[in-house]
């Protein structure tokens, strides 16, 4: 897996970049991905994730978590493999996070903002990896696969 990790300055110091790691290449696992993949990773603000939700969306707010697959389908189906690139890698695409949507959703939830992080990412990988949630089955497939990934991770404190 190449990860293409981006942290704005303001919240380097409040995230750790190993542990984003760790829980991407544990999203990979439960989706079963056993191909050479890249996908990019970015914690930014409220701002930026407003402008991405605008501009790709149409939807004038800030969210919580965006993610823009390069592929549709899920990793190993005929649609992923069907044209690969010459260098070989699944491009996965882009999860981009919210800190600021994150430390709201710790504090109304009553969670640990590590966990309400590591949610985020997961969640994010999944939907590159094809997972979704608008229909009740795929819905329980996908709680299911952040169920596994969540569930094998552990939270860290930054500090």
């Amino acid at each position: 897996m190449e990860l293409k990790l981006r942290i704005d300055k303001k919240f380097q110091k409040l995230v750790d970049s190993v542990w984003l790691g760790q829980l991407v290449e544990s999203s990979l696992a439960a989706g079963n991905v056993d191909a050479e993949v890249e996908l990019g990773l970015f914690i930014t603000d409220d701002d930026t994730v407003c402008n991405l939700n605008r501009e790709y969306r149409g939807v004038d707010e800030a969210t919580d978590v965006l993610s823009f697959a390069w592929t549709e389908g899920k990793v190993g189906d005929d649609l992923t493999t069907f044209v690969r690139p010459p260098d070989g890698v699944i491009h996965l695409g882009e999860v981009i996070v919210s800190y600021p949507q994150a430390l709201k959703q710790a504090s109304e939830d009553g969670c640990d903002l590590n966990q309400e992080l590591a949610w985020l990412v997961v969640h994010g990988v999944l939907h590159l990896l094809g997972y979704d949630h608008d229909g009740p089955m795929k819905e329980q497939e996908m709680r299911a696969a952040e169920k596994r990934v969540l569930s094998g991770i552990r939270l860290i404190s930054k500090g």
